[in-house]
């Protein structure tokens, strides 16, 4: 794989220090994926200079960091590796760079926001929390407004999937929950996203655990048990004369288990469902 580094005679990077000294990557880079027109930028890199700091990024690779000073322990480091693609409204947002060097019981990683732009250049490096990177990346190869969706890029079989997964959603066969799950699942395939068991861990942390429901089925399931659940605790209430309604305040909890499940209706969805990703 490609690791940049800054060819300077100081600290880490002195090129006489033995190789196993030098900048080590924890694992090989996931294979290129996304919009064709952007595979280009594969095996190029492009470096900003912030401080006391040089950045190299290196789409499809990695991105490092390297301290310019003349002191013996100059700071060199790889900030991430090239891991998938974040999905946000139906465009590929960014990319993630992860696996990076440890930091403390973490890896170093790196979002980088591609926006439009006259030339490919690194525009801005920040660190909005401890160890995990932000950089945006101008190039003109984002600026037309079509230019990210993921749909166009798909192949057919998938958009075919794609569309079935949609009519399902307009035909209440699956939850908003469900329908996320198989888009992701989909994304999977295509390559732009990571399955779970293939990440870090450590930078899932904090991910919500809550229970989801994929089909209406199920959901209508858990909603039956929560009500016989209520029921029990009712009468386990009015054997102790207790009434939990009025000594709370609020409304008897016998109403909970007759609460009917419904849905708004949805229109029915016509045309390119990238294009949609606005309305829905």
């Amino acid at each position: 794989m490609k690791v940049v580094e800054e060819p300077n005679t100081f600290g880490l990077n002195n090129p006489f220090l033995p190789q196993t000294s030098r900048l080590q990557p924890k694992r090989d880079p996931s294979p290129v994926s996304g919009p064709e027109h952007l595979l280009r930028l594969s095996g190029t890199c492009f470096s900003l200079v912030e401080s006391t700091y040089k950045y190299e990024f290196c789409p499809f690779h990695n991105v490092t960091q390297h301290e310019q000073t003349f002191r013996w322990n100059a700071y060199s480091g790889i900030l991430g590796i090239w891991h998938e693609w974040e999905i946000a409204n139906y465009t590929f947002a960014g990319m993630w760079m992860r696996d990076g060097d440890s930091c403390g019981s973490r890896s170093r990683q790196t979002k980088v926001a591609l926006t439009c732009g006259k030339n490919h250049r690194l525009a801005q490096v920040s660190e909005p929390s401890t160890c995990v990177y932000s950089l945006m990346f101008e190039t003109p190869l984002v600026c037309h407004p079509h230019a990210m969706l993921v749909y166009p890029v798909l192949p057919k079989a998938l958009q075919q999937r794609w569309d079935e997964v949609e009519q399902d959603l307009v035909d209440e066969l699956i939850t908003p929950q469900g329908h996320a799950k198989r888009l992701r699942a989909l994304f999977e395939e295509a390559g732009y996203l990571r399955a779970p068991e293939d990440s870090d861990p450590t930078w899932q942390e904090g991910l919500s655990q809550g229970r989801k429901f994929e089909t209406l089925e199920s959901c209508s399931q858990a909603h039956k048990e929560l009500a016989k659940e209520v029921r029990r605790l009712q009468t386990l209430l009015s054997q102790q004369g207790i009434s939990p309604a009025k000594d709370a305040g609020t409304s008897s909890p016998k109403h909970l288990g007759q609460v009917a499940l419904t849905h708004k209706p949805t229109a029915q969805l016509h045309g390119d469902p990238a294009r949609l990703g606005n309305t829905l």
